[in-house]
Parts: structure tokens; sequence; C-alpha cells
């Protein structure tokens, strides 16, 4: 009864799977965003981390420049 049973379940999911799988495949909105996606992800990614590196060295230049008006006591030598 039970092998049955999981037999019945097994065909309909497998049915419903491959329903599924065919229209979103077929479905060319779906096909359209999801290569869109895929398309925009990497360069969005790469322009954060390029603005982080572009932040981080505008401050190391920025801190480099303020020690150069203001030297700490101890970079003269008496």
């Amino acid at each position: 009864m039970y092998n049955h049973l999981f037999l019945i379940n097994s065909l309909y999911f497998i049915s419903l799977k491959t329903t599924l799988f065919d229209m979103t495949i077929n479905n060319p909105i779906f096909i359209f965003a999801f290569i869109t996606v895929i398309w925009f992800i990497p360069g969005i990614l790469v322009r954060r981390l390029n603005e982080l590196k572009k932040k981080e060295k505008k401050e190391k230049n920025q801190a480099d420049a303020i020690n150069k008006l203001y030297p700490n006591p101890r970079d003269f030598k008496d």
C-alpha cells in the first residue's frame, strides 16, 4: 500500500517538476530577468570594491597631507 502511494507521489512530483521547469525556461520575461541579474551583479560588486579602494586611498592621502602640515615633535631631530 505504501509503495503505491509513494509511486503516485513520486510521479506527481516528477510531473510537477517538469511542468514548472518548462514553464520557467520557456518564459521570456523570466529569462530576460535572469540574464540581466547575472549580467549586472558582477559589475555592481566590482564598482563597490573600486569605490572602497578609492575612498581608502583618498583618506590615506589626506592623512599624509595633514601629517606634512603638522609634523609630530619627535619627527624633528635636535
